[in-house]
């Protein structure tokens, strides 16, 4: 795994949820006047805010990252950006426009002979060398700049060959990859349609590589766009494919911290055991109890902020309050009163002539 993948999911790990408890510190400071309660945390408007604070968090950070990866896809440039011919250049035009940059770039034109030079001249060589070989073009075009590393490989056959070695393995692992992580509980949000993604895009990867033109929509839809109304350069099959699996996995992180902000409460089903609905009763008390403690909290500072900043105020308050609880609610308590009436009832009848009083 390379440091960008490092770093992008250290960031899905801790960024969303950071920066939404900023923006909502930030939301309460502007949107609530001063002197007024605030949502304490656990409370149902508290979690209703944060929970849509953090779905624009994470989709504001999925965009960025398609935005990062095309970015990344740009700024690595291609052979034909490099040369400055279309994808659609012929034999002819690629072997004019390279004539035009070596009287540039040659070191024997270039007045410093520094390897720099040297390396960019070598660079738009096997440039020119890929793009007028059938067969190369054709697996550049699919398999990316690694194809001129491929040994043994002559034919249209053997690149592709030698590219299903690659592509299989990668889906492979990332089955048994989603596989595993269903098993341990994670990723159960949306798991029907991350199957449904991973082979469809196994199935349009397969078939960019196999076939002798571009996609349809890409060729059709997304590079006229692009050439036509922006300065973006059109795509080459295997720039779909990486921006695809970017995205792919991008999402597949993101559905998984939305997807439980978007569903509904859950109900108790009724044909579930009764050891489950036991479960969701006790969950759905021990909730319930936290928001009512949260809010009794709450109340009693509310009631304690007169006397801030006076400790002997505060604990007088304090003393009165055990008073009236001892006073209010234990001594009303019905068992209570019944053992104290007992006891009551056992000293007047145990009590000498005379001392038994007239209760």
């Amino acid at each position: 795994m390379s440091t960008s993948n490092l770093l992008s999911l250290a960031g899905w790990t801790f960024l969303p949820n950071f920066v939404t408890g900023w923006l909502q510190t930030i939301y309460y400071g502007i949107m609530i006047r001063a002197g007024d309660p605030k949502p304490q945390p656990g409370s149902p408007r508290y979690i209703a805010h944060r929970r849509r604070i953090h779905i624009i968090v994470v989709s504001a950070y999925l965009l960025y990252t398609i935005y990062e990866a095309d970015w990344e896809i740009r700024r690595a440039s291609d052979f034909y950006q490099d040369l400055g011919v279309p994808y659609t250049a012929t034999e002819r035009e690629i072997k004019s426009r390279f004539r035009r940059l070596a009287a540039i770039y040659h070191p024997d034109k270039v007045s410093s002979t520094s390897p720099s030079s040297e390396g960019y001249f070598v660079h738009l060589k096997l440039a020119q060398d890929t793009l007028l070989n059938p067969a190369k073009r054709f697996a550049y075009e699919r398999f990316g700049p690694e194809i001129t590393q491929w040994q043994r490989c002559s034919g249209i056959r053997d690149f592709v060959l030698h590219g299903l070695q690659a592509i299989l393995p990668y889906y492979g692992a990332a089955a048994i990859f989603m596989y595993i992580l269903g098993m341990l509980g994670y990723l159960e949000w949306g798991k029907y349609w991350r199957w449904v993604t991973l082979v469809g895009f196994c199935v349009f990867e397969l078939y960019t590589i196999s076939r002798p033109h571009f996609p349809s929509f890409a060729a059709k839809i997304v590079n006229p766009l692009l050439t036509n109304f922006t300065a973006h350069p059109p795509y080459l099959p295997f720039q779909l494919i990486q921006l695809g699996r970017k995205i792919c996995i991008t999402l597949y992180i993101a559905f998984s911290q939305i997807g439980p902000h978007l569903e509904p409460p859950t109900t108790i089903a009724s044909n579930a055991s009764p050891e489950v609905q036991l479960k969701q009763q006790l969950d759905r008390l021990e909730a319930t109890a936290k928001i009512v403690d949260v809010e009794a909290t709450r109340a009693v500072q509310l009631e304690l902020s007169p006397f801030m900043g006076d400790e002997q105020a505060i604990g007088e308050v304090k003393g009165k309050m055990k008073e009236w609880l001892v006073q209010n609610t234990i001594q009303s308590d019905p068992e209570v009163r019944d053992a104290i009436g007992t006891l009551l009832k056992r000293r007047r009848t145990d009590a000498p002539a005379g001392a038994r009083g007239t209760r």
